[in-house]
């Protein structure tokens, strides 16, 4: 048995004794930054998260928990963290940071065909998780990270050193992260808050009329704008015409306001991180081919930005 297989044995084992799950059987679902594993047992199904070590800090993944928490409470289609039998959240055990969470049984949309009006109505519930962050007094313990997007070490990594680049690639984006700079200095007024920062079409879930948000690992402190452009930058990519855009920022607006002009500025960012995410995921099944894709969209929404700053 390999050393993946055994700590995820360890896991599961842990987590039935901390949250009572007798019974219990596990599936892993998940993958990524942290393993997710489905866990059926007598009284109902929850999703179990075995913590990335190194990932994040145990006050990040507490904070994470409550934030989720406070979004369920307020009536959002969330993951619920399920206390252990301690009430605790949270479980540290010989190396291993687990926490359990309500399971969602909704569909994501990377498996479906959102029409403009599941746009729309995911722009009402992005500006429905806004309105809830800033009215909730946050803890004075709560600690998450905050998003750099253009500075000397941007979150998902210095996109413009990515070892694929040609020297007039380099310079493309090198270029655009100078101008982003500059532009970013004069719009001190854009909104910055708590952010998902990954509504991506895996991480959104369908279940009959209820949207459902997953995968809050990467949330923290940025610009709101970088929430909204996260969807609308794929948005494009498979409708170029804008119409899903437009249905999001639509939704988007009943409940709060955009600044649409600099809305171009942060999906070009965007698509900017996702080639600084994939410099350390290069060796992985399709890095390659992915980090040519990314690169390629990259440089197009740097071109369609050009008139902007």
């Amino acid at each position: 048995m390999d050393n993946e297989s055994v700590m995820s044995d360890k896991a599961i084992t842990t987590a039935q004794t901390h949250w009572a799950l007798d019974e219990a059987s596990a599936t892993l679902i998940a993958a990524r930054e942290n393993h997710v594993y489905r866990v059926d047992t007598a009284n109902g199904t929850v999703a179990l998260r075995v913590h990335r070590p190194g990932y994040r800090r145990f006050n990040e993944i507490e904070a994470e928990l409550l934030w989720m928490d406070t979004l369920a409470t307020n009536g959002m289609a969330v993951p619920k963290p399920i206390p252990a039998i301690d009430g605790r959240y949270l479980i540290t055990e010989d190396g291993i940071t687990l926490s359990v969470l309500s399971w969602l049984d909704g569909t994501p949309w990377s498996q479906l065909n959102p029409t403009a009006e599941h746009f729309q109505q995911l722009g009402v519930e992005l500006a429905k998780m806004h309105n809830i962050v800033d009215a909730w007094h946050l803890p004075i313990t709560f600690e998450r990270p905050t998003w750099d997007l253009v500075g000397d070490s941007p979150t998902w990594g210095k996109f413009w050193t990515n070892p694929k680049l040609s020297n007039d690639e380099v310079s493309r984006f090198t270029n655009f992260r100078d101008k982003a700079r500059t532009a970013l200095q004069h719009m001190p007024d854009l909104e910055v808050g708590l952010i998902h920062a990954d509504l991506v079409p895996d991480n959104v879930l369908s279940s009959g009329d209820e949207l459902q948000f997953i995968d809050f690992d990467d949330g923290g402190f940025g610009y709101r704008l970088f929430d909204i452009a996260t969807i609308t930058y794929k948005c494009r990519l498979r409708e170029p015409n804008g119409c899903l855009a437009n249905a999001l920022i639509t939704g988007y607006k009943t409940h709060r306001s955009i600044d649409d002009h600099a809305l171009m500025l942060f999906e070009t960012l965007r698509a900017c991180s996702y080639v600084g995410w994939n410099i350390t995921r290069m060796q992985e099944p399709s890095g390659q081919e992915r980090n040519a894709r990314f690169i390629s969209n990259a440089l197009g929404a740097i071109n369609r930005a050009s008139g902007f700053i």
